[in-house]
């Protein structure tokens, strides 16, 4: 007897990949069954479908943000960087990330701290952008503290110019955002730069404040 594949209940897994682009009752079922799962693949695609519906509560934001499973923390800075469904709950739980022994959950919660332009994160993100021992994690806190542009990041901002030529890269972005004497100064010999992105990225920092 032949077997109909049609008639064949569906995985939840298979429940899940759908539920990403069905916005309907059984697909937010098949995200909450998801995210009570132990296995880390099945919360993952739970948590990716729930965050593109807005579905996440924030304190399941705030458990994945400190889950013991590597993965989850990744895959939680990463959705709620994109997210627009969040509070400030969730950012002072990103804000605690900034501490995570993982260098991408680091970068992560930076980069999503400055998406949200949460101005209390403003210390912690410079002490990431002055100290932190992964290249990485230092150049998304210049980023966010250049979206922030709040003046106590000036001069982390400007030490960063010495830096590994990404976060140099960086820290001019970051300068379109201040103003004074010592940022011209540092663009000038920014302009100099041994690597030539560098000194790119000044030059057109430089043009579009002539347009």
């Amino acid at each position: 007897m032949q077997r109909d594949e049609n008639t064949l209940p569906e995985t939840l897994e298979i429940q899940l990949v759908r539920a990403a682009f069905e916005n309907n009752e059984p697909s937010r079922q098949a995200v909450e069954q998801g995210l009570r799962e132990t296995s880390p693949r099945l919360y993952l695609l739970a948590l990716r479908a729930g965050s593109h519906h807005d579905w996440i509560s924030t304190a399941t934001w705030t458990v994945s943000l400190t889950d013991e499973r590597v993965d989850v923390r990744r895959e939680a800075v990463t959705l709620l960087a994109r997210s627009t469904g969040h509070d400030v709950t969730i950012d002072e739980a990103l804000v605690e990330a900034l501490r995570d022994e993982d260098p991408l959950v680091v970068d992560g919660a930076a980069f999503a701290l400055g998406e949200h332009l949460y101005s209390p994160a403003v210390e912690e993100l410079i002490d990431v952008a002055r100290d932190h021992e992964d290249a990485r994690c230092r150049e998304s806190a210049i980023a966010a503290l250049g979206a922030l542009g709040d003046d106590r990041a000036r001069g982390v901002i400007l030490n960063a110019l010495s830096d590994k030529p990404p976060v140099r890269r960086r820290a001019i972005v970051a300068l379109s955002n201040f103003e004074g004497p010592d940022v011209e100064e540092a663009l000038d010999r920014a302009s100099d730069d041994r690597d030539w992105q560098v000194r790119a990225a000044v030059d057109q920092l430089r043009a579009s404040e002539t347009d």
